[in-house]
């Protein structure tokens, strides 16, 4: 019998409970079978596991990928396989609705035991919970573990027994429960058999079938100059974040020219690191981590506001901006604002560093998005798809989350009357322009709107929603 272990957001070999689950259920089985001779005397063939990963475009509700998302599962797809590999696991790439390969997949290795690690999106549980019912219905052992989050959404909640809509009592109710759990190390490598690992071999798919990478024009390579893709890169990052720039990250975090952030926020999105790795590292490194720490909580309070709110990309928050009066599209600024063009020096500088390498400085997000949302009144879900294209660290919570957060209608938002002065940011965050220099955002060209009238055009916008 064989062991399957589903791999999703989660695209590493350490601190994987389903990984380590699957590989102690196949030892078990090895030792029971090894322990009972058959007829003739030879002992049975060892047990084994596989891991699989399904690219579903097909299930109900599922949010299709990004362009930049895709080139980042690419590579984290062939670093995940050789980490695998190394592990004595093949790995099988499917590309179809996941209730059906699941099965497939089952059936064509004798799987006796799947393991995966939870999602918390409203489509995605619904997809598990009904694989996990058939699985149990063909007598399939099948379990599913905490591996994404450092506190689960049922978790936590307020005394009332509702979800917190306010950051600072959700991360202190956070901070109140137990210490999150230790990270598991990697399991010991098996020594699967060749049939096992040759069978897996055809039932998969050839990664660049996908066609996850783009051809012509070839708009990554900016990216691929700024990433490295993989656990053994998220790992590294971590080590040199807590060595050096943690020290610095309470006070310049703001600053976009300063290496002050650790740059993980990608390889959390695609699960190559575990928050319960980054939390007990930052705990250890005996430097001042809280900041930095509740900044992961933020990305947890994200994570619980979509498992609340399934629709977390579509539909506003706070219900009262359903009657925000957006104008008509105005498609030539849109298009100015995607290209880094509207002679706004820090706007454009972070669209063109968003461009160029997949990423924004998260103070420069705030002032784009705010840009884009209160001085060019164009809807948060248009910003929000965009940057759902353009960024590697797109994630299906953090990035509506975020938006709504700028347009004021979301958790814990920034009040709508809140506009950023993209040129105020500038002047505080980079006050020598080294930021808007180092992407070519002092060209000198003239802004496309006026910022004082377009934020009192917002306002009075405003007003119509109370």
């Amino acid at each position: 019998m064989t062991s399957l272990v589903w791999f999703r957001d989660d695209l590493r070999t350490f601190d994987h409970p389903a990984l380590r689950a699957a590989v102690d259920h196949a030892v078990t089985s090895q030792g029971s079978q090894g322990s009972q001779e058959s007829d003739d005397g030879a002992s049975s063939e060892p047990a084994g596991v596989v891991a699989l990963f399904v690219l579903d475009e097909e299930s109900d509700g599922l949010r299709p990928l990004g362009g930049a998302v895709k080139w980042w599962l690419h590579h984290s797809l062939v670093a995940l396989r050789e980490k695998l590999e190394a592990l004595g696991i093949p790995l099988v790439l499917r590309r179809d609705a996941a209730h059906d390969v699941v099965l497939d997949v089952v059936e064509t290795f004798d799987v006796d035991f799947v393991g995966w690690n939870r999602r918390y999106g409203g489509p995605e549980r619904a997809v598990d919970a009904g694989i996990k019912e058939a699985l149990a219905e063909r007598d399939v052992e099948v379990h599913s573990y905490a591996a994404n989050l450092l506190f689960e959404p049922w978790t936590i909640s307020t005394g009332g027994g509702t979800p917190y809509r306010v950051f600072t009592p959700f991360w202190k109710a956070c901070l109140s429960e137990s210490e999150p759990r230790e990270p598991l190390g990697a399991p010991s490598a098996l020594t699967p058999p060749s049939a096992l690992v040759e069978q897996a071999g055809q039932a998969s798919d050839d990664l660049d079938t996908w066609a996850l990478l783009p051809t012509k024009p070839d708009w990554s390579t900016g990216i691929a100059r700024a990433w490295t893709p993989g656990e053994d890169a998220a790992h590294e990052l971590l080590a040199d974040f807590l060595d050096d720039a943690v020290v610095h990250y309470a006070t310049q975090r703001d600053e976009p020219s300063k290496p002050a952030t650790s740059r993980l926020s990608p390889h959390l999105r695609f699960g190559e690191i575990s928050p319960q790795a980054i939390w007990h590292a930052a705990r250890r490194s005996g430097k001042d981590v809280e900041t930095f720490l509740s900044e992961v909580g933020w990305r947890e309070f994200a994570w619980h506001t979509l498992y609340e709110n399934p629709d977390l990309h579509e539909v506003n928050l706070n219900r009262k901006f359903d009657a925000f009066p957006w104008p008509p599209l105005d498609e030539d600024a849109l298009l100015a604002w995607e290209k880094g063009e509207t002679g706004v020096p820090l706007v454009d500088a972070g669209m063109r560093e968003l461009w160029e390498t997949g990423t924004m400085h998260n103070r420069v997000r705030m002032v784009v998005a705010s840009f884009l949302t209160k001085n060019l009144l164009i809807d948060w879900r248009i910003g929000e798809e965009w940057f759902w294209d353009t960024l590697v660290d797109a994630d299906a919570a953090s990035n509506p989350f975020n938006w709504q957060w700028v347009a004021g209608c979301g958790a814990d938002a920034a009040p709508y009357f809140r506009v950023f002065n993209p040129e105020t940011q500038r002047k505080k965050f980079d006050p020598d322009e080294r930021y808007v220099r180092r992407w070519g955002a002092d060209d000198g060209r003239e802004p496309i709107v006026d910022l004082a009238q377009t934020r009192k055009a917002a306002l009075a916008a405003y007003e119509q929603t109370k």
